[in-house]
């Protein structure tokens, strides 16, 4: 039986030929630099997914951090309002004004730190932009050399 071969439009590396003519190969020669290839595409994406994933991870950790110390220090300005109230109704001068105004300056740095580490718990913050780029230039790819 006679086998057929392929002129390939562009040479690819000698490595990936082995001993075979850069110009000329046979189906089955084709057939298995296909499956080689493929399997060295899949894990490159896994490998960039992977990737993506871990940094996205710690975005999300790094938010939550934030959150967290946000919170422990709306919660000490809410403390200090509170003993600023007390001071309030226990003497009315200067002494429960400061402490008002040093309690709301703190649950606005607070307020100010939970708000920006909020957006980084956004969905938007958790795509993976290159990954999916680069499966889309592959879908491309196939579908182009297979028409």
């Amino acid at each position: 039986m006679a086998t057929m071969t392929t002129r390939l439009p562009e040479p690819a590396a000698a490595q990936d030929i082995e001993t075979e003519d850069r110009e000329f190969q046979s189906v089955p020669s084709l057939l298995r630099r296909l499956s080689r290839e493929v399997a060295t595409l899949f894990r490159h994406e896994l490998v960039l997914a992977t990737t993506e994933l871990i940094h996205a991870l710690e975005r999300i950790l790094t938010g939550a951090a934030g959150v967290a110390s946000g919170g422990a220090i709306l919660f000490a300005g809410l403390l200090l309002m509170l003993a600023a109230a007390v001071l309030g109704l226990s003497v009315v001068i200067a002494p429960w004004l400061a402490a008002l105004l040093v309690g709301a300056a703190v649950s606005i740095i607070g307020i100010a730190l939970i708000l920006g580490a909020a957006r980084r718990l956004r969905p938007d913050s958790l795509k993976r932009p290159r990954t999916i780029r680069s499966l889309e230039r592959d879908k491309d790819t196939i579908a182009r050399n297979t028409r």
